[in-house]
């Protein structure tokens, strides 16, 4: 059981990294294309994509620390609540342990001693396990969240910041378009194998969206140049 939340745990924090790094990818692709889209110069993009990145991977920091932080704490107060429960009534606990054994196919006899076993090594660890679903031992840290996110969202932002910065201004387009799009496929399917779903579906949706929104902003930004030009 402990594995088996250990292993959830991971797939999560890799379920968000990969959408960290995707929207790093498609908001800062979306303001590097709108500013090309209004004949901006070199230092112009570079000073937006910077800024975007920036703000992204700020925002993306502080809502995850926030988020997680309001989780670590009812999971505290959980935590503290059976506590209480097994300090008021040991008994009635490790019959709600003993049911939840028998109710997973054990016979009476085993689902008690297994119930007796594991009070008596860590009854609240048993319980947070089998009742809440937490590792006491195991809570997550809303600081390593932030950071993970913000790093995440920066090695994203920086596929179409670098593309469309090192090319010659012909090029700019056209890279960062084929750039944007390779990293959207790859993070689809990454997406897709952690969710055990078929990749396709997902990559498709995951291209589609990026494009849409490049496609959006390099209108607004050819749409601005033809107004103030």
């Amino acid at each position: 059981m402990a594995e088996r939340a250990e292993l959830s745990a991971r797939l999560n924090w890799l379920r968000a990294a990969v959408l960290g790094a995707n929207d790093g990818v498609v908001s800062t692709a979306g303001i590097v294309t709108g500013v090309a889209g209004a004949a901006g110069s070199r230092t112009a993009l570079l000073a937006a994509g910077v800024a975007g990145l920036l703000a992204g991977a700020m925002s993306m920091a502080a809502g995850e620390y926030v988020s997680v932080s309001t989780q670590r704490d009812t999971e505290r107060a959980a935590l503290a609540n059976e506590r209480r429960e097994l300090a008021e009534d040991p008994e009635g606990e490790l019959d709600e342990l003993t049911d939840y054994y028998r109710g997973s196919g054990l016979g009476d006899g085993l689902a008690r001693e297994v119930a007796v076993a594991l009070t008596e090594r860590d009854a609240l660890a048993a319980h947070a396990r089998t009742e809440l679903g937490i590792d006491p031992q195991a809570l997550t840290s809303p600081w390593q969240a932030a950071l993970a996110s913000a790093a995440a969202f920066t090695l994203g932002a920086l596929v179409p910041l670098l593309a469309v910065l090192l090319p010659p201004g012909s090029w700019r387009l056209p890279v960062t378009v084929a750039a944007v799009v390779a990293a959207l496929t790859l993070s689809g399917w990454v997406s897709a194998r952690l969710g055990g779903a078929g990749p396709a579906r997902a990559v498709a949706r995951n291209v589609a969206g990026g494009l849409l929104a490049m496609a959006v902003t390099y209108s607004g930004g050819l749409l601005l140049d033809g107004v103030t030009g």
